[in-house]
């Protein structure tokens, strides 16, 4: 029999027994665990960065909608605001948060690039590596549990072997014994026998050299390959954790990187912010809205022990006609309050027009004509800014006559690209057809003539407005600018009459300076002058509230007599009863002209079936 050690080995500081290699076993299995541990925080470190550049974009998004939401609007009243260097300070900064929130966004796309796609890469890469090297172990396991089996199998048959001859020798050892065994049988017992330890002797043989593959095998396996592959999973997870770090060293970089860009945002808000003048802005509120009135002079005292005499000042701010002289209207109560410095709004029903208005419609034959008709749809205020102070008139018309010179130029610029291009059409006909840009030309060229008169138009009323506003006697000086608007020009005698620099119509006269004419002829020739006649009916299709002067209220669905129809100004006079009267938007009502009309009024509820 031969005695077999029971082999072992040490790998590092651990004895691992040979059979089934457990513990080797158990250390892959622990590694295995580990190095998928590994894995999982390189995966939640990726998804970190991945919510980190979802934040960076969101919070890059809604700074760029807030800084849109305050942007001004193009072609708005918003955008002349931005003149001032206040809110021109404001607009850099809005501009700067735009960029700033462009460099989250690149920290977004810098992050994703360099950290959440590489390591996503990496990651793949790592689980192959892992994959194969646990492969590797595995295999190299099975390996030397195969080697042991065969070892054993090996053992187990030489021992049986040596049994087996130790049996056959004990029985040829009889046999020889017994004299009443013949020779033959003696003989076939010996054979046996010696077959017998033969095989023994093999298996021993067979036994011995397994077991020295097996050692060398197992030598292998501990000193050679285990360690190999637990370098390589070290070195593996080593790569892990530097790989990490430096992604999370990249994480900040890209911080650091868009700082410099965020500081020099930071300096422009900063010098937005310290460029605002608050004297200049002061002045452009100035200039923006002086009206270009002389303050009123002195008023004179009136003595009333003398006979009602009464003499106005030249710079009174009272509206006289004719010498400048009137009786006070008696009964009045003086509330110290003179036109352009209060706002008075009246309803023509609530009032009776004044008499120098009456004359005004008198003489010029087409009543208030000029003072509506320019006016937008609801009173918005009449196309030559006579609703407006002389300064502040001459600005506008100067803005309106720039704006349609830009306009002429561009519909010109327009017109010269068109004619260069079928120029080219006519030297190439292939490349098209010159008669097809024809039509487009006429276009532009009523265009263009169209904008002209408009140009030629307000450049009138500019030049009208320039000419009363620069050379000034002294004693023109020393009146108000509502009397020198008042007699300047027939045409506008009623806007300017009845509007308040601040654009409302107005009965500028207060009770304290209202004065009452003496009647003459002209005076009984017009308070009997008949009321226009009807020429038909309409209905209010919207309500409109008349507040301006010579204007009427109506309600949706009313029925009122027509009495004069548009001229092309875009107002109708209506009548509703003998004593209110006055002008609606055309495109407020549906009219029914009616051509045998007479003035007899018919219930409206009858004409209206």
């Amino acid at each position: 029999m031969v005695s077999l050690p029971h082999p072992s080995v040490l790998h590092g500081a651990v004895s691992a027994p040979c059979f089934c290699c457990r513990k080797g076993k158990d250390q892959f299995d622990n590694l295995e665990k580990h190095t998928q541990w590994g894995i999982d925080v390189l995966e939640k470190y990726i998804k970190f960065v991945k919510e980190r550049t979802e934040i960076e974009l969101s919070y890059a998004k809604q700074l760029r909608n807030l800084s849109k939401k305050y942007q001004p609007k193009k072609n708005s009243k918003e955008e002349e605001e931005y003149r001032y260097t206040s809110t021109r300070a404001f607009l850099a900064t809005l501009n700067e948060m735009n960029d700033y929130a462009g460099q989250h966004e690149v920290i977004s796309e810098n992050m994703t690039s360099l950290i959440t796609a590489e390591l996503t890469r990496y990651v793949q890469e790592l689980k192959q590596e892992r994959k194969s090297h646990f492969h590797d172990g595995r295999k190299a396991q099975q390996h030397i549990e195969t080697c042991w089996k065969q070892l054993e199998a090996s053992k187990r048959r030489f021992e049986r072997d040596c049994k087996e001859a130790d049996r056959a020798q004990q029985y040829f050892e009889k046999m020889d014994a017994d004299i009443n065994v013949t020779k033959a049988d003696v003989e076939k017992a010996r054979q046996q026998a010696q077959l017998r330890h033969q095989m023994a002797e093999d298996s021993k043989a067979e036994y011995s050299s397994t077991l020295q593959k097996f050692n060398s095998e197992q030598h292998e396996h501990y000193y050679t390959h285990i360690p190999n592959i637990f370098q390589k999973i070290q070195e593996m997870e080593e790569r892990r954790i530097v790989r990490i770090g430096e992604s999370m060293k990249t994480f900040a970089e890209v911080d650091r990187q868009v700082i410099p860009i965020i500081g020099k945002c930071l300096d422009e808000i900063t010098k937005a912010a310290e460029s605002v003048d608050h004297k200049n802005d002061s002045q452009m509120v100035i200039e923006a809205f002086k009206s270009g009135f002389e303050p009123p002079g002195d008023i004179d005292f009136e003595d009333f022990t003398q006979p009602m005499k009464r003499t106005v000042s030249e710079s009174s701010l009272s509206n006289s006609r004719g010498d400048g002289k009137s009786e006070p209207k008696f009964g009045s109560k003086s509330k110290g309050k003179l036109w352009p410095f209060i706002k008075k709004n009246k309803s023509p029903k609530q009032q009776k027009e004044p008499l120098s208005h009456r004359f005004n419609e008198f003489m010029t034959s087409k009543p208030k004509i000029h003072c509506f008709r320019s006016l937008k749809r609801g009173g918005a205020g009449p196309e030559d800014f006579s609703n407006l102070p002389p300064e502040q008139r001459r600005k506008k018309l100067q803005q309106k006559v720039d704006e349609l010179n830009r306009d002429i130029q561009k519909e010109m610029d327009s017109r010269d690209a068109l004619t260069k291009m079928k120029d080219v059409y006519i030297k190439n006909p292939q490349m098209g057809d010159a008669a097809s840009v024809d039509h487009r030309l006429a276009e532009l060229g009523q265009n263009i003539e169209k904008l002209r008169l408009e140009v030629q138009k307000f450049e009138g009323w500019l030049a009208e407005v320039e000419g009363r506003l620069p050379a000034r006697t002294e004693q023109s000086r020393r009146q108000s600018g509502v009397y020198e608007a008042q007699n300047a020009s027939g045409v506008n005698s009623c806007a300017q009459d009845r509007e308040s620099p601040d654009g409302s119509y107005t009965e500028e006269q207060s009770q304290e300076t209202e004065m009452k004419v003496p009647a003459t002829d002209f005076d009984d020739e017009f308070d009997d002058e008949e009321p226009l006649p009807t020429i038909g009916t309409c209905k209010a299709l919207y309500t409109f509230e008349g507040q301006n002067e010579g204007t009427i209220s109506v309600a949706e669905g009313e029925m009122l007599y027509v009495i004069e129809e548009d001229k092309g100004d875009g107002w109708t006079r209506i009548r509703r009863n003998e004593d209110e009267e006055g002008y609606v938007p055309t495109s407020y009502v549906e009219v029914y002209l009616d051509k045998n009309a007479k003035d007899v009024h018919k219930p409206l509820q009858k004409i209206s079936e």
